[in-house]
């Protein structure tokens, strides 16, 4: 099955998160999502290890990873279109 158009294949997990930190920081991670690996003494290993338990809290990293990324694509696309 081919998965071109997933902007997600190939990611790791940790991969995802490490953009996510160092995008919104672990404050604003936590906002975003609150649970206590982001907003409690958070670090990647901690908060893979939930991740990797936890499939809603998981679907949400993704998910707010793939809002990033549109995010960040508008705000590259406004700033060379001016």
């Amino acid at each position: 099955m081919k998965q071109a158009r997933n902007p997600l294949h190939g990611l790791t997990l940790e991969a995802i998160v490490t953009a996510l930190v160092d995008h919104y920081g672990w404050p604003g991670l936590g906002e975003r999502i609150p649970v206590r690996c982001f907003t409690s003494d958070p670090n990647i290993a901690s908060s893979l290890k939930f991740l990797r338990k936890t499939p809603w809290a998981r679907e949400k990293v993704e998910g707010l990873y793939l809002f990033m990324l549109r995010d960040v694509k508008r705000g590259a696309a406004r700033s060379t279109s001016t």
